[in-house]
């Protein structure tokens, strides 16, 4: 080969090499949730939603490692260390306050995104929801602020009842102050509240016959990642054990559950996908306000209602905004 021919070669294999190692590099999500991948297939469907409305698609110009806690709270530390480590650009805790509280445990720098089931201000996460001034923001869908409204619900379904259950995660740091506000309630209605802790799925189990032995009338299911993670099962609880019960959303009811009442998922995570790509392309976290959802949902499950025995009032029927015949 002639000296000039070889130059002329050599120069052609090393510019697509240069040209590729110049090519910048695709940021990556980290998306951290307390539930599993199953479960949350609509939610991460609304995510990718919100992402592609700023122009942002797995695959083409960005990437996501997903990390799935399938419901036990104590994995979620480690997953987040291991994302932190991968030095993502974003981490979308995903899944209760638990995702958002570890993500903040394991990285001040690294912008957060979360769905917050409860006051951020309260959870130390954020300074104040205009202005968060730290690596987090999300919304806020006040979950667990619902819960009296809940037993109002509920109460509202099957009448006056002296005894009513309440089924909490005692590993959810809202689960105290819960259980307070609903104690409360009951005394201000005049009602006896009972309340059970469930953190595994025998803890369920025991649970429920608990609150059958106390003779309750009805139980409420407080908004957490575990039991969101675990519907199937407490649906199936209730319906053995033939008590009206009340869920935070509609999965629960859309699986055989009675009633829901709560926020929609599907919008607040678009947003959260939303505010990720906003951060993607500069935006800090200090300055992007907490928002706060407005919409909720009654859900009724009427065919649940006619094995229970139970008719539906009017004016509740009237009120929900979707009913499954």
């Amino acid at each position: 080969m002639r000296r000039r021919e070889f130059i002329v070669g050599a120069a052609g294999l090393v510019c697509p090499l240069r040209a590729r190692a110049q090519q910048p590099a695709v940021p990556v999500i980290g998306f951290l949730s307390s539930t599993s991948a199953e479960e949350y297939a609509h939610v991460v469907a609304a995510f990718r939603q919100g992402l592609k409305e700023v122009e942002l698609i797995e695959g083409r110009n960005l990437a996501i490692e997903f990390r799935w806690a399938d419901g036990q709270y104590n994995r979620l530390a480690p997953l987040a260390d291991d994302l932190v480590r991968r030095k993502v650009a974003v981490i979308a805790a995903i899944g209760g306050n638990n995702p958002a509280l570890a993500a903040k445990a394991a990285t001040s720098t690294i912008p957060i995104v979360s769905v917050f089931g409860s006051d951020p201000i309260k959870l130390g996460l954020v300074a104040n929801l205009h202005n968060p001034g730290t690596n987090v923001t999300g919304i806020s869908l006040l979950a667990s602020d619902l819960a009296t409204k809940r037993f109002e619900l509920l109460s509202e379904l099957v009448g006056t009842l002296p005894t009513i259950g309440f089924i909490i995660n005692p590993d959810n740091p809202n689960a105290t102050p819960d259980a307070g506000e609903v104690e409360i309630w009951g005394r201000a209605s005049g009602r006896q509240i009972v309340v059970e802790r469930a953190s595994t799925e025998g803890d369920l189990e025991s649970a429920f016959a608990t609150l059958v032995q106390q003779r309750v009338g009805a139980v409420v299911v407080s908004a957490d990642g575990f039991f969101t993670n675990r519907r199937k099962q407490l649906v199936g609880l209730a319906a053995r054990h033939a008590v009206p019960t009340i869920y935070p959303w509609p999965d629960f009811v859309e699986a055989g559950g009675l009633m829901s009442y709560g926020t929609s998922l599907p919008s607040a995570y678009r947003q959260v996908g939303i505010y990720t790509g906003r951060i993607l392309k500069g935006a800090s976290p200090a300055d992007l306000p907490v928002q706060q959802a407005t919409k909720y949902s009654l859900l009724i499950n009427l065919k649940t209602a006619r094995r229970l025995g139970l008719t539906i009032p009017l004016a509740l029927l009237a009120r929900a905004d979707d009913v499954i015949e």
